[in-house]
């Protein structure tokens, strides 16, 4: 049989995934994977350098197939931070549901620790640059250093919060992960709540109003 002439991005994560999941653990070489799959080797390193450069590969791919479906949505682009972000969680979670057996497989040794994996590094890059382009409202400091460590703030406690809610999926044996859906708009609404800067702004600015008026009558 003649080997194919192309092989996309896609098609490798998929031959890698079921791979995996066929014999619990990583294929030995670069040459035995691509013989397997009928295609030449150096069709692998055009997409990959390494099988560990998949694994990571195959996270982002989850979050840019998320974010693909959402852009298609008119009602999405309207939406305000904290439904994107709901809209976002529902189809990154659908997408990691459709792909269990493999998720399952690689991070269940993980899950009381998945902050430092390494194949969790590119969906993290991804996810807080997502985040800090949400416009989620903030205290204003007026102070540039202060302004980015509330940035890094947010960011941070934002993939935590992913990463707790990916904890709570591998561990959740409900009909159709309803208690995991629970989670998230629980999770993430009382982050929003927490977020919510108007009264906290409104009593600084109050408290500067005070503070001017008492130099003035003084």
């Amino acid at each position: 049989m003649a080997k194919k002439k192309t092989v996309s991005k896609n098609d490798i994560i998929t031959f890698y995934m079921d791979y995996v999941l066929e014999h619990d653990h990583d294929p030995k070489t670069v040459f035995a994977f691509a013989k397997m799959n009928n295609f030449e080797e150096a069709l692998f390193y055009e997409h990959f350098a390494s099988f560990e450069v998949i694994e990571k590969g195959i996270f982002e791919a989850f979050f840019s197939n998320s974010i693909t479906a959402l852009n298609k949505s008119e009602d999405y682009n309207m939406f305000d931070a904290r439904n994107k972000l709901l809209s976002f969680y529902y189809t990154f979670f659908e997408n990691l549901t459709a792909n269990r057996s493999y998720v399952k497989h690689v991070l269940d040794k993980y899950k009381t620790d998945l902050k430092g994996l390494k194949m969790l590094s590119g969906l993290k890059k991804h996810f807080t640059t997502y985040i800090s382009e949400l416009g989620i409202q903030l205290l204003d400091v007026k102070q540039n250093q202060l302004e980015k460590l509330q940035q890094t703030g947010l960011k941070e406690t934002a993939w935590l919060q992913l990463l707790l809610t990916m904890k709570f999926w591998l561990d959740d044996t409900s009909p159709a992960f309803e208690k995991t859906d629970i989670f998230i708009e629980k999770s993430v609404n009382t982050t929003f709540d927490v977020l919510d800067v108007a009264p906290i702004q409104s009593l600084i600015d109050f408290g500067k109003f005070i503070f001017k008026e008492k130099l003035n009558i003084n």
